[in-house]
């Protein structure tokens, strides 16, 4: 069965593309929240359907939680982003006030985990990568805390050394918490990787490709956006996102993984997220 608020979905996707094809601006000046709500029912309605098991229906608390964690999140990389200086937002002129401004950023950053791990579950579902598999490896202590340290240089040298180093901020939050979540016995790509099993980091690679196209597809249209200053990637683009920069979408989405299971292991003991 499909789930009704799947419907839902496609009809706040129909209404953010028609707002763009006919230049409603009331309404997709609000797109963000619309698009990404109606992407995430859309998915969880065919992870229902596939396995009569979803995160919204089966775990709706989760989902709440999971929101609001996603808005914390994405303004920490908002609030590292003073120093980077890798994206700004055009069009504010839009809003009557800073606060309704940031009221809606915070609603939209609200989106932005559930739709990678919704993603996730809908490939996961469908067995995408199951048959891919590696030799197990062992992983001492010492390369678990090698990975920590490396994590928190990371972070360090993208903020202090913006113009070269930027890029290790979308591998930094990874290589310092899924090393953690790992000896914690909480979900970890590390822990796939050891046991030789690929299906997981693989089916996450690629929903941070697939909801990374769909961010810088639906962006791309807006009167209400974010446009990039990335240094040497800038040439040549697909939407407002250099060719390249597409690459980072790649660990963004471990990123994401390893971030969330960490914090969520400080208030709840260990639980797989659909399982």
């Amino acid at each position: 069965m499909f789930k009704w608020y799947g419907f839902l979905g496609i009809i706040l996707v129909l209404i953010v593309e028609l707002s763009f094809l006919f230049n409603v601006r009331y309404i997709s000046l609000y797109y963000f929240p619309l698009a990404w709500f109606g992407f995430i029912f859309i998915i969880d309605a065919l992870v229902y359907k596939l396995k009569k098991r979803s995160l919204i229906s089966n775990n709706f608390i989760m989902f709440i939680g999971m929101l609001l964690l996603s808005s914390v999140l994405w303004s920490l990389f908002e609030l590292i982003n003073h120093s980077l200086n890798n994206w700004l937002y055009v069009g504010g002129e839009f809003w009557n006030s800073i606060v309704s401004e940031k009221i809606f950023m915070l609603i939209s950053f609200s989106t932005v985990v559930p739709a990678i791990f919704e993603t996730f579950e809908l490939l996961r579902t469908i067995h995408l990568f199951n048959r891919f598999n590696i030799r197990r490896y062992n992983i001492s202590r010492s390369t678990l805390f090698i990975m920590v340290y490396s994590g928190v240089l990371m972070l360090l040298l993208s903020i202090i050394f913006p113009v070269f180093a930027y890029p290790l901020i979308w591998l930094a939050f990874f290589f310092m918490l899924d090393p953690i979540n790992y000896l914690h016995k909480q979900p970890s790509i590390i822990k796939y990787f050891k046991e030789g099993k690929l299906s997981v980091p693989l089916c996450l690679l690629l929903a941070g490709i697939i909801c990374g196209f769909f961010w810088e597809f639906w962006n791309y249209w807006a009167p209400y956006k974010w446009v990039y200053n990335v240094p040497f990637l800038g040439l040549y683009k697909i939407f407002e996102m250099p060719i390249l920069g597409y690459l980072g979408y790649l660990p963004f989405a471990f990123e994401i993984y390893a971030m969330y299971w960490f914090v969520r292991s400080l208030f709840v003991h260990k639980e797989h997220l659909l399982e």
